[in-house]
């Protein structure tokens, strides 16, 4: 039984010294072997480094006999390679250099053969006190002949191809600089042997390097793929290299930087054409070129810093910060000069400033404050704007900025309200319009309860927080044009009486809908319900404690009960009414409410516990739009003759000409007709050199 080679004994020796040493306490390297491919190297040396002596020394191994290193004698310099020591906290920073020795790798003699290495050795570092040897870092150098070290320091740049002509990224699976990625075949720092290895697994498509595939069109893919037989007739004849992906990412787009808020830069693709007015919709804009920003909360529910204000849009939300990270803004929104939609028109925020009553209600403590000091500082809970507009004009703009005052080291989640309002110049304090005179998008629905039982002007839905109980939950106002759906839960107990069940539920749902009437336009008057006041039409409103129609007395069983309200449907019919200076007039012609029932049943576990379950409520409010006219009624012809019927047929004889209507967006509509008359121009040629024509001419 033959004996192990003497650089993997002695790297196993020493790996296992560190880790006794390392253990201890005693001095030793990390780590204790390096297998060197570059020009450098660095290793610490760790532990008593007080009157500590390092050298270098070179190891031969030609004849299975290792030398004893000599740890007496500081050798710095050992032929090719140079040794340096750097002296840091607690520990010696040592740091092994290649000088000269990679000359021999630019022979031709090596270019040959670029997987095997042109410069084989091992190097061993030693750490001694009084000529006594406390610790050795073992070094084996593989420098290849096609690394960086074989090519001048000029000629070391990396070289992006044209991506127009070249792919940029032609091995994407190539993650690790200087090492094989395993399965990844198109990785040229992989030998042959490693690649059959994995050669079976590869990966495939795009990452695996097939960054230009084969287009579907070519005549060499007929062979690979299963293609019609009139394929060879309309193949294209081209060469594999000239690829349709080519260039397919070269135009790219570059992320501006991030600003404060209040100021966005315009996008270089944006025209500001807030001089000649506003429109509904269009952002604010600020003497700077800029939007006139404030947070506001996006569809994925995250609190944007930066969202432009838009004119005519009015919203309410909340955002949750971290008092850590809370910066308050420079000059604030006092500085800012906002376009008034005027030409030169200019117009300046009026701030006023309110101290929060109970600062606790607005920040959730998550840490106790180590010391008292006095050190304070203001931020801001709730910012609410005020704009009055003109026509497509804001003629003020009123600023109301709640601030509490905390600890400066105070640390915890502060929860700050923002709410934008556009109110028309000369409104007072009597509700504002949803439009004038057609309904806006985004504005509430105005409502009116005809008997005067209660002032409700609008219709509602539920806004759960916390547990989402109905209890708990707050209303807000049903926004033209939104479908929405909202719900919240009812607590009921295994012991709950279902009639009293079905007359909570009954309740809860008709609380969203207190109005008997809904108006028609966005300005419809509160105290003439003669103008344009549409009744509620209520579906299905019967008494919540009867049984079911049809249906048997409902018989008492614990945990279970029959037909309960859960869900309330609000359809709305809209349409369109005209237009006013251009933009159209939206109303309301109809709304109906209906209600839907579900049969309950406690839900058990392993056993029925008296506790509390949950049962789920929601609303639903769609909006459906209908034409202002009913469509023109189809004739018997149409009805009984389908032949030219495109909804019916698989040949649409009335789409013949279609790539020539206006209807048709793959081309340009110039290429289209320049190719219609092409062949039009064909189709007359043929029929001159047809057989009746030849015989006329020669007639």
């Amino acid at each position: 039984m033959g004996l192990p080679p003497p650089a993997p004994l002695l790297l196993g020796l020493l790996l296992l010294l560190g880790i006794l040493r390392l253990l201890w306490g005693d001095l030793v390297f990390i780590p204790a072997f390096i297998r060197m491919t570059g020009p450098a190297v660095t290793a610490s040396l760790v532990g008593g480094t007080e009157d500590v002596t390092v050298s270098l020394t070179l190891l031969q191994d030609k004849e299975g006999l290792l030398p004893v290193p000599a740890c007496g004698v500081l050798t710095n310099e050992t032929g090719d390679w140079s040794l340096t020591v750097t002296p840091t906290v607690n520990a010696l920073e040592v740091t092994v250099r290649l000088k000269r020795g990679w000359q021999r790798c630019s022979s031709n003699e090596t270019e040959s053969s670029s997987e095997s290495p042109c410069m084989v050795q091992a190097l061993l570092v030693s750490a001694s006190r009084n000529s006594s040897c406390l610790a050795h870092l073992l070094i084996r150098v593989e420098i290849y002949a096609n690394s960086s070290l074989a090519h001048n320091a000029s000629e070391n740049v990396t070289v992006i191809p044209n991506q127009v002509y070249q792919p940029l990224g032609p091995c994407p699976c190539n993650l690790t600089a200087g090492a094989c990625d395993v399965r990844c075949c198109c990785d040229q720092e992989c030998s042959s042997d490693l690649t059959e290895l994995f050669r079976e697994a590869c990966f495939t498509g795009i990452f695996g390097g097939d960054v230009s595939p084969d287009s579907d069109h070519l005549c060499s893919v007929q062979e690979s793929r299963g293609v019609p037989g009139w394929f060879p007739f309309l193949c294209v004849q081209s060469s594999p290299a000239n690829s349709p992906f080519l260039g397919y990412f070269y135009h790219g787009s570059v992320s501006s930087q991030r600003r404060a808020s209040f100021r966005v830069p315009l996008r270089a693709d944006l025209r500001d054409l807030s001089d000649f007015g506003y429109k509904q919709g269009d952002p604010i804009m600020t003497v700077d070129k800029t939007y006139f920003t404030i947070p506001q909360v996006s569809l994925a529910g995250q609190c944007m810093q930066n969202a432009p204000v838009a004119f005519l849009h009015n919203f309410d939300v909340r955002c949750a910060t971290n008092l850590e990270a809370y910066q308050e803004q420079d000059g604030g929104v006092i500085h800012v000069k906002i376009k008034n939609g005027a030409v030169g028109g200019v117009v300046t925020p009026r701030v006023t400033y309110e101290e929060a009553a109970d600062p606790d209600a607005f920040i959730t403590r998550t840490g106790t404050l180590l010391s008292n000091e006095s050190a304070s500082r203001n931020v801001n809970v709730e910012e609410h704007y005020i704009f009055r507009w003109n026509n497509n004009t804001i003629s003020e703009i009123n600023v109301k900025i709640i601030r509490a005052e905390i600890n400066a080291h105070q640390k915890g989640i502060m929860t700050q309200r923002f709410t934008v309002k556009f109110l028309s110049y000369n409104s007072g304090d009597e509700k504002e319009f949803s439009g004038n005179p057609g309904y806006q998008l985004g504005k509430p629905v105005r409502a009116l309860d005809i008997n005067r039982m209660n002032n409700e002007t609008t219709l509602h839905l539920w806004q759960s927080a916390g547990r989402g109980l109905c209890t708990s939950a707050t209303f807000k106002p049903v926004l033209f044009g939104e479908d929405t759906l909202s719900g919240c839960l009812l607590e009921v107990g295994i012991h709950e009486n279902c009639t009293r069940l079905r007359e909570n539920a009954a309740e809860l749902l008709d609380s969203l809908v207190r109005a008997t009437h809904v108006a028609t336009r966005g300005n419809s008057d509160y105290n003439d319900p003669s103008d344009g006041w549409l009744e509620i039409i209520r579906a299905d409103a019967a008494d919540p404690g009867a049984a079911p129609p049809g249906a048997a007395p409902p018989v008492s069983v614990r945990g279970l009960c029959a037909a309960v309200p859960a869900r309330l449907h609000i359809r709305i019919l809209v349409s369109d009414a005209g237009a006013v200076e251009g933009m159209t007039q939206h109303e309301i012609v109809g709304v109906e409410t209906r209600l839907s029932t579900v049969n309950w049943q406690f839900q058990c576990g392993l056993t029925c516990e008296d506790k509390a379950d949950l049962f789920p409520v929601s609303a639903s409010v769609q909006f459906i739009k209908i034409p202002a006219q009913l469509p023109r009624p189809l004739t018997r012809f149409q009805i009984n003759f389908t032949e030219y019927d495109c909804n019916r047929n698989e040949v649409c004889w009335p789409q013949l000409l279609y790539p020539l209507t206006r209807y048709y967006q793959g081309e340009p509509y110039s290429q289209c007709v320049a190719k219609g008359l092409l062949l039009l121009s064909f189709f007359v040629l043929a029929v001159f050199l047809s057989n009746p024509w030849t015989r006329t001419c020669k007639a």
